[in-house]
């Protein structure tokens, strides 16, 4: 599952990597520890060059209270036992939360990086998980929906970010879940409104291993007040070694941290 990820990005660099403008009410604080009821930064289908904020955590147009469904599982009721093998049909649209999100309203959840505990010991035992050759932000798979409160009014624009079979790098932590990463050469796609059915569900497969990396961080990261550069700390060494290995100045470096003009 993913229901913490950072991003710190000046709103400029994220205009120019997706090529879209913000829009006029967007106000996005940085944050190292973005949790579900947050505002956090997407773009559409609908408003494919527009960013936007959402609430994390999704609530269907038909729900009688808000629900903060801040995941959607790509396999829907398959594959509960969560096999990392698992090759059968993915059936999310099946699910009554997402059936129509994910044939009409896409989004791309933009990252800088994502948290992700591990199986047994959840968010006490936490990673910091990051794309290699400072690919930064990318994009989540998401799903959204738009929630009218029939006792104020209030039109609440919500996301779930779609999971998925982890890859080998998550397996080692290790965890039973991965969110989906689309390839930038997928965005556009994700975004098509008249993209089928088996299109949208081909892209929902695991990010490759070998581009990813991770290291583990503070606990205090569970907490979803937490907040600051100090929780993406490393107290281990990552997963897998590489070349540059300081990996936390590297990142404060290339704008996790940079806290300028947005």
């Amino acid at each position: 599952m993913c229901g913490r990820y950072i991003e710190v990005q000046k709103t400029e660099i994220i205009e120019k990597r997706f090529n879209v403008q913000a829009a006029s009410d967007f106000e996005f604080q940085p944050s190292y520890n973005i949790s579900p009821g947050q505002m956090a930064p997407v773009i559409t289908n609908e408003n494919p060059d527009t960013l936007q904020l959402f609430q994390f955590g999704l609530t269907p147009f038909w729900s009688k209270k808000p629900m903060y469904l801040f995941n959607a599982r790509a396999e829907g009721d398959k594959n509960k036992s969560n096999d990392p093998n698992y090759k059968g049909s993915r059936e999310i649209f099946r699910k009554p939360a997402f059936r129509k999100p994910v044939r009409s309203q896409r989004c791309l959840v933009i990252a800088d990086a994502f948290i992700e505990g591990t199986t047994k010991e959840g968010l006490n035992k936490p990673f910091v998980i990051y794309l290699r050759n400072k690919k930064r932000p990318f994009a989540f798979a998401g799903i959204w929906d738009q929630w009218t409160n029939k006792d104020t009014g209030e039109i609440l624009k919500s996301f779930s970010i779609i999971t998925t079979t982890p890859n080998e790098l998550i397996r080692k932590l290790p965890h039973h879940r991965s969110p989906v990463i689309l390839n930038k050469e997928d965005e556009k796609k994700w975004l098509t409104k008249d993209i089928s059915l088996d299109e949208i569900l081909k892209l929902l497969a695991p990010y490759p291993s070998e581009y990813l990396n991770a290291y583990p961080v503070s606990s205090k990261i569970k907490n979803p007040k937490a907040e600051g550069r100090d929780l993406i700390e490393p107290i281990g060494e990552p997963v897998e070694q590489e070349t540059e290995i300081n990996i936390k100045k590297d990142l404060w470096r290339q704008g996790m941290g940079n806290t300028g003009k947005r």
